[in-house]
């Protein structure tokens, strides 16, 4: 066989092997930093084929894929500001859904709120924030990553943590109790029970729903109970609430969830307990790009 062209399989086997061993740290951070698993895909797929370009005198794959990764999802993040600009409706990130045993992702670091106030990050905020206060990555190390100072990188951090120091949930409840406030809300939901809602929503209860214009729904986020509860009278009054053919319990962004098949498609579900287990949180996709990845059947 010719010398050549064993050298260069060796080599392409080696580079892929290498790429592969970062791919699950590229996805969740590219997750983190476009709030879609579609658009975290394509990211990192771009950062492959920059990797097979890259010459071979790479002294530290891993680093250099994060930072190619970065820099890519830094170019989105710019490139979708003005798409985010005029979004119909609430935004909410593509739904992150997991096995409910033996997840990948810690909770606090991909809940909806987590995520939500990234959003009001710039994207090189968001990017310092991700790398050094969630994947550990020190100061030097990201500065070199975004081509700043170390000291412009510990401002932007600083900056940053103002924005989402209390943006992940203050409290939790255990995995069963959560899984039946979920069943029991959408139950609720369905059969219009509004004793039952009232009671298990918290007082200042918040409710989001992202369709992007393209399906039925709230296209402001609803506060307080009263509110919440308006617009299901308001539903039920009007068209009558619609069916729910099925629901699967599923961990959507670190919390138990629901996926509800209705007759025009499915949505998700998530809710945020309180401290006293009543309902603080509840946040629903009702977006079909964001659900490409659920069936409907």
């Amino acid at each position: 066989m010719d010398t050549a062209k064993t050298d260069a399989a060796r080599k392409d086997a080696e580079r892929t092997e290498a790429f592969e061993a970062q791919r699950p740290r590229l996805m969740r951070l590219a997750y983190r930093m476009l709030g879609s698993v579609t658009e975290a895909e394509d990211a990192v797929q771009d950062a492959w084929l920059r990797w097979t370009r890259a010459g071979d005198d790479i002294a530290e794959p891993a680093a250099w894929l994060v930072r190619a990764a970065t820099r890519l999802c830094i170019d989105r993040l710019r490139a979708a500001k003005a798409e985010r600009e005029h979004y119909r409706g609430p935004w909410l990130p593509e739904p992150l859904v997991e096995p409910l045993a033996d997840p990948v992702e810690r909770a606090e670091d991909v809940s909806v709120a987590f995520l939500l106030a990234l959003e009001r990050l710039s994207p090189l905020e968001r990017a310092v924030f991700l790398l050094h206060d969630v994947f550990d990555e020190d100061y030097a190390s990201v500065a070199g990553t975004l081509d700043r100072s170390e000291a412009a990188v510990r401002q932007l951090a600083s900056r940053a943590r103002e924005h989402v120091r209390d943006a992940r949930p203050r409290f939790s409840v255990d995995a069963a109790t959560a899984q039946k406030l979920v069943t029991a809300f959408a139950t609720a939901s369905a059969t219009a029970d509004f004793s039952a809602l009232s009671a298990m929503l918290a007082e200042d209860a918040v409710m989001v729903t992202d369709s992007g214009g393209k399906r039925p729904a709230a296209l402001r986020v609803l506060v307080g109970r009263e509110d919440i509860l308006r617009l299901f009278r308001g539903l039920q009054w009007r068209h009558g609430l619609p069916p729910v053919e099925r629901f699967d319990m599923a961990r959507i962004n670190g919390a138990p969830g629901l996926i509800m098949h209705l007759h025009d498609g499915p949505e998700t579900m998530v809710l945020e307990a309180d401290a006293d287990g009543r309902i603080a949180a509840v946040y629903v996709m009702r977006n079909p790009d964001k659900l490409t990845r659920i069936g409907g059947g």
